[in-house]
Order: structure tokens, then sequence, then C-alpha cells
């Protein structure tokens, strides 16, 4: 439990409750937006609640971009997405225009448009695992997860890792290598939630 995690500050981001969830786990954690504190990092978590075009603009005034690559794409980095943070690492977004994300999954991030139900996606929803390793580890199908949404994301089948049913299926999760992505929000997700950021810790304490 000595690793050392940061979770990302770019004015977006649950942070708090994150960090609250991660120490009920027995682990401590920094909140930044520091490139040294980034690059010494073990794993990164990129939380997000807000809007796409918003969290790209705050990413890019604080100049994360080439950060975040240097140390996801290029080292290799284990990061964790939360909901936007998973958003943002698409294409694009369509939300308040196009937008361009951090283009790490080729995907794009599009309004929810199902018919007779109620957007934005708020409450407890089941997922269906197709990945069990390493986020689901001791998390079953049918599993209750906490969801809060306006818009989705749309990929290829082989980078998902879990959906949901909301008369149509939606992508509830997403993992690339080194890069894991929820839409709901385990920090919100109570004791579920609890294991699945444990099942992701776990996954970095045996690479690292």
């Amino acid at each position: 439990m000595s690793k050392n995690i940061v979770i990302i500050d770019y004015n977006m981001g649950n942070t708090l409750s994150i960090s609250n969830a991660l120490e009920k786990l027995g682990y401590s954690c920094i909140i930044s937006a520091q490139e040294d504190t980034i690059n010494n990092a073990d794993a990164l978590i990129l939380p997000g609640v807000g809007a796409f075009k918003q969290a790209m603009q705050n990413i890019n005034n604080k100049n994360l971009v080439n950060i975040l690559n240097k140390n996801v794409i290029k080292n290799k980095k284990p990061i964790l997405g939360i909901c936007l943070g998973m958003q943002i690492m698409a294409n694009f977004g369509y939300e308040n225009g196009k937008t361009k994300g951090l283009s790490w999954i080729d995907a794009e991030v599009k309004q929810i448009k199902i018919p007779k139900v109620r957007v934005p996606h708020v409450g407890w929803n089941s997922i269906e695992i197709h990945k069990k390793l390493p986020l689901y580890t001791n998390i079953i199908s049918d599993t209750h997860f906490y969801f809060d949404h306006s818009f989705h994301f749309v990929c290829d089948f082989k980078y998902v890792s879990a959906y949901t049913l909301y008369e149509e299926l939606l992508v509830a999760s997403i993992q690339k290598d080194n890069i894991f992505a929820t839409q709901f929000h385990p920090e919100k997700s109570q004791t579920m939630g609890l294991k699945l950021l444990r099942s992701f810790l776990n996954y970095v304490e045996k690479i690292c």
C-alpha cells in the first residue's frame, strides 16, 4: 500500500470523494497537476464531472496534455479514468460543439438519444462484464453501480470491459493496455465501488 497514487487536478473532478474512497481502502494519494508529482506517480486517476469541452480547455490551460501523454502513452503508467475522465480519453466529444480529446482510445463521445428514457442517465444500473481482469476481479455481472451522464462513449467492442443496459447497451467501462476507465462513479458506488478501486490498485501493486 506504499504506491504513489496521483489524482489529476484539472478543476473538473470530484477529487476529494475519490481521495476519501482511497483512504478507506488504506491508500494515501496526492491531488496535483504538477509535472514532477505526476512523473513520480506509480499510478494515476483521471476524474471528471461536467462538460467535455470545458474539461479539455482546463487540461490544455494547465499544459497537461504532453505530461499525461508522456506518462500514459510513452511510459505506460496505469491510469483509471472516471466518468468525464473516461470520456476525454476519446478522439472527440460533441458536447457544446466538436472538441478534440486526448485520443488514447479510438472513440467518440455522443449525446444519449434513446426514446422514452430519461436523460441524463442518473442512478443505479447493473453492468454486464466482458473482461473480468483486472477491474472486476471480485465483482460479478448484474452488480449495480452509480451513473450520472448525458453523453456516452462509442467505441469498438475490443475496448469494452463492461456494458450497462439503459434500454440500449451503453459502454460502462473500457480498458486498453495500461488504460482503464469507468463511465460510472466507483467512489459513489458504495461497497462494490470500493472493490473495483481495490482491484485497480492491486493491479498497480503487481506491476510496479
